[in-house]
């Protein structure tokens, strides 16, 4: 498989005075050189970004150039897979190594959120669900996703406790993440409670359930897994698997996410390993329901039980597997075509002994998984030590 051997990642949040040109060049240029390369080195660029009306520069992939001159005739080809861009646009980078039509791949992720009344980003969002039945869901995909918090509940019983102790954990992670958004450690008793500053947004799902709205660009440069045996960092892809669902709610079970266990369960027999010997995971916490119901596709719990993994401390940094050591989406933040590649750079930095939010002891191997709309485009990557 194929090797990162450079990174790097902006500073999350509502970034005023950053246009998207200007969070292209901060990562492709400090990635590049993390490498130890020079841009005319780089053979490809892929470029991941949902875009879809949240800025009116278009044709995103075009920019890099211009943020980068080197990088003039280089082909750059952009990417859009929903809130899965970026793991789209790595995707699109292992191809090109695997035909043999690159050494090395620059991969950039990237948006800008921040630029629109909160409202309006909401419709940009909706565009990312089965317009025809869902485009007049009330607070866009929260809507949605409440939606499938109340399916879930009507199935299981009330899990808001446990959405609670998720929000509290990914908090608490996020607090030692000087690269996320929100720094805060609200505890479990403030995610709980209803209050003023922790209303209902849609349906169950209070406040504390949702990711950010951010701004923010991560970047990798893939290697071919030869060329990187003598290159100064290396993590290897140990497995790569993309498995696709419905986009209609209406054509599945919204709390089952199908697709994402497939992906997820392709992905381990392909690296030939089992849940245990994983050494953390960060994963797609769009809103908290989302993690609860990817521990049971990830088989921590069996369907319906996700909640009490969530109370039991099992995925909190010393527990049996650590989710979202980074403080995952919802407090490091979500700017959609950026968070594929920001979820590989986190992994990567954790398995190199870089801060990237609660340390995690002796780590090894690390899973990834990030999704397009309601668990539609599903990515698993498990990353590894290449030496």
């Amino acid at each position: 498989m194929a090797v990162v051997t450079g990174w790097a990642h902006t500073q999350f949040g509502k970034l005023t005075d950053k246009t998207v040109e200007d969070l292209i060049g901060d990562v492709a240029i400090e990635a590049i050189e993390k490498a130890g390369l020079s841009a005319e080195e780089i053979d490809a660029v892929c470029l991941g970004t949902f875009n879809a009306g949240l800025v009116r520069q278009d044709f995103a992939g075009s920019l890099v150039s211009i943020a980068v001159p080197e990088l003039r005739h280089t082909p750059a080809t952009r990417y859009e897979n929903a809130c899965a861009t970026g793991s789209a646009a790595i995707h699109g980078a292992l191809d090109k190594i695997a035909a043999g039509k690159a050494r090395h791949v620059l991969v950039i992720g990237v948006e800008k959120m921040t630029a629109l009344p909160t409202a309006e980003v909401g419709d940009v969002l909706l565009k990312a669900s089965y317009v025809e039945e869902e485009a007049d869901i009330d607070a866009g995909f929260a809507g949605i996703f409440g939606r499938i918090t109340s399916a879930y509940y009507q199935k299981f019983g009330d899990q808001s406790d446990a959405l609670a102790h998720i929000a509290a954990k990914n908090h608490a992670n996020g607090t030692l993440n000087p690269l996320a958004h929100m720094q805060k450690d609200f505890g479990f008793a403030f995610c709980n409670q209803i209050s003023e500053k922790n209303p209902y947004v849609a349906g169950p799902l209070r406040r504390t359930d949702c990711s950010l709205i951010s701004d923010g660009a991560a970047a990798l440069v893939i290697s071919q897994d030869e060329t990187a045996q003598t290159m100064d960092y290396a993590i290897s892809f140990r497995a790569a698997e993309q498995v696709n669902d419905y986009l209609a709610l209406s054509k599945k079970d919204p709390t089952e996410f199908l697709g994402a266990q497939l992906s997820w369960n392709k992905a381990l027999e392909s690296a030939q390993l089992t849940l245990d010997d994983l050494s953390f995971a960060e994963v797609h916490d769009c809103f908290t329901i989302a993690e609860l119901i990817e521990y049971e596709v990830m088989g921590l719990a069996k369907r319906g039980r996700g909640g009490d993994v969530a109370r039991s401390g099992e995925t909190s940094i010393n527990g049996r597997l650590p989710v979202n050591p980074s403080g995952g989406l919802k407090a490091k933040g979500h700017p959609v075509g950026a968070t594929g590649v920001s979820m590989h750079v986190m992994a990567t930095k954790q398995l190199m002994g870089e801060t990237a939010g609660a340390k995690v002891k002796n780590a090894k191997l690390a899973a990834i998984f990030n999704m397009g709309g309601t668990a539609v485009a599903n990515y698993t990557s498990i990353l590894e030590r290449f030496r």
